[in-house]
């Protein structure tokens, strides 16, 4: 079986009364995401990683934030066209492992919707989908609330 493992980061500006969209799911919040897209910095590092799994390249190369028939688009259609691709290129994921680095708000009880909402939308278990919560103890720029980060690691394995 050829398995390949990937690996996603991603960070965005946090401002003032933008709307915060982690994993699929819209978190109240006074600060949210500023992008070209809806800013989903958890979704972002997982397209990124899965793409870098099947050597397909990242993010920015099929979606770029210069296509302006993108912007504010829902990332959740960016993970679901990338599972496309994905799929096309004979992969299907094994897991994934994920960290969302936030100082505000608390996560902790959003990551089982969150991990509904991301199954659904890639067409895997939810059991498969691993969703951590971190702040960075008040240090860096998620420390002092202007950004938020992720990261995720994947494992892909070619169908036969």
């Amino acid at each position: 079986m050829n398995i390949k493992v990937g690996f996603g980061y991603d960070v965005h500006k946090l401002g003032e009364g933008e709307e915060l969209w982690i994993g699929g799911i819209k978190v109240e919040h006074t600060k949210g995401s500023i992008g070209h897209s809806d800013g989903d910095v958890l979704i972002h590092a997982i397209c990124d990683a899965l793409l870098g799994a099947a050597n397909m390249r990242d993010i920015g190369f099929h979606f770029p934030d210069t296509d302006p028939s993108i912007k504010g688009i829902d990332s959740k259609i960016l993970l679901s066209k990338t599972m496309l691709l994905l799929r096309e290129a004979g992969y299907e994921v094994g897991n994934i492992d994920s960290t969302v680095a936030l100082e505000q708000p608390k996560l902790k009880p959003l990551i089982p919707k969150m991990q509904e909402v991301l199954a659904r939308v890639m067409t895997i278990d939810k059991e498969d989908i691993a969703i951590k919560a971190t702040t960075t103890e008040k240090l860096g720029f998620v420390g002092t609330q202007q950004g938020i980060a992720a990261y995720a690691t994947v494992l892909i394995q070619k169908n036969k």
